[in-house]
């Protein structure tokens, strides 16, 4: 078997020590250009690859970070082909993983990604927290006695959620405010006057979405209904939350979803009872996802920064890690933007 080349060998074709070998691919900005290109020309005529674990001797850092996410899909949920409908990826985690993935990069970090179907994985997230030097965490993804566990030893932030322990940075979005917006638009350009909420509660985030189309109503002076159940990802629930108010005595004005998934499935469900959207009951989302842009007709929805969610969260590590900091135990609050489309008949 042919030997790997070392870092020896490296420096010994390039005419370099060893130590701006090391330099030249850790803080490549210490180096002269003409000393750096020498440095990678060599590395690449040799086909060397430097080693993560000897610079991690050499610095006591991974060089890499971690992102726990979680999947909408069930267990039960067949493999994705081709042909499985687009909405059922969790396309808001992958646009916020895109903004972790783009700050890496510019960066020069690594990205581990690690991912459980429910709060009840410890050894997932906790394994992934072992391997780097800051986690970010979707908030749900984890027990929170994992993320305490974890902050104890590591940076940690989460997504969404809110400070909740010692330790945790957090990045929020201003969910309530969007969607207060969203309600406040219903009911004056549209002159709504009987709205049906349908999404969950429970995340720190959901319930925000809630109380801003609360604040709405309460604002018109109209009565506040309870959430219909639906969770985004599992279109049964939605599907059974649309019905029940297609059996209702009247169908609302106009139909306000936790998230685009939701909105989505709503519509579906609606087109299929052969009721028409907008023109008989209008169906509004949250999230901005591409495929609420894509849908006939394109959905009004509130836009989170998902991206910025994603790079705001590894900045936030890297002050942390380098020792800038900058960032107190609480939070980034990044706004939401409400985004006319079609389905509410605009």
């Amino acid at each position: 078997m042919r030997r790997r080349p070392t870092v020896y060998d490296v420096a010994a074709r390039a005419g370099v020590s060893i130590a701006t070998v090391s330099f030249a691919f850790t803080q490549p900005g210490r180096v002269r250009k003409s000393t750096l290109d020498a440095v990678l020309a060599a590395a690449d005529d040799l086909g060397y690859v430097p080693s993560a674990n000897a610079r991690g001797l050499a610095t006591g850092r991974t060089g890499a970070i971690g992102l726990y996410s979680f999947d909408y899909l069930l267990d039960s949920v067949p493999p994705r082909t081709a042909d499985t409908d687009i909405r059922h990826f969790p396309l808001y985690v992958d646009e916020v993983q895109r903004g972790v993935q783009l700050e890496c990069r510019q960066r020069g970090w690594a990205l581990m990604l690690g991912a459980g179907h429910n709060p009840g994985h410890l050894p997932d997230v906790i394994d992934v927290a072992g391997r780097v030097d800051g986690l970010i965490a979707f908030a749900g993804s984890a027990a929170p006695e994992a993320i305490i566990q974890v902050a104890k030893r590591i940076p940690v932030v989460e997504l969404g959620g809110m400070v909740r322990h010692e330790g945790v940075h957090t990045v929020l979005v201003d969910n309530r405010t969007g969607m207060r917006e969203l309600t406040e638009h219903l009911l004056t350009t549209h002159g709504c006057r009987d709205l049906a909420y349908v999404g969950g509660l429970g995340l720190p985030e959901f319930d925000a979405r809630y109380e801003g189309f609360g604040q709405a109503l309460t604002a018109a002076g109209l009565p506040v209904p309870s959430p219909t159940p639906s969770r985004p990802g599992r279109d049964h629930t939605t599907t059974a939350a649309v019905e029940a108010l297609i059996r209702a005595a009247a169908l609302p004005d106009a139909i306000v979803c936790a998230t685009d998934q939701e909105a989505l499935v709503a519509i579906d469900t609606l087109v299929a009872a052969d009721i028409p959207v907008p023109a008989r009951v209008i169906v509004t989302g949250f999230d901005g996802t591409v495929a609420g842009r894509f849908a006939t007709p394109r959905l009004t929805t509130v836009r989170q920064p998902m991206e910025e969610v994603g790079r705001t969260a590894v900045r936030i590590l890297a002050g942390l890690l380098d020792g800038s900091g900058g960032y107190p135990n609480e939070y980034d609050y990044l706004p939401s933007t409400f985004v006319l489309g079609a389905s509410c008949g605009c």
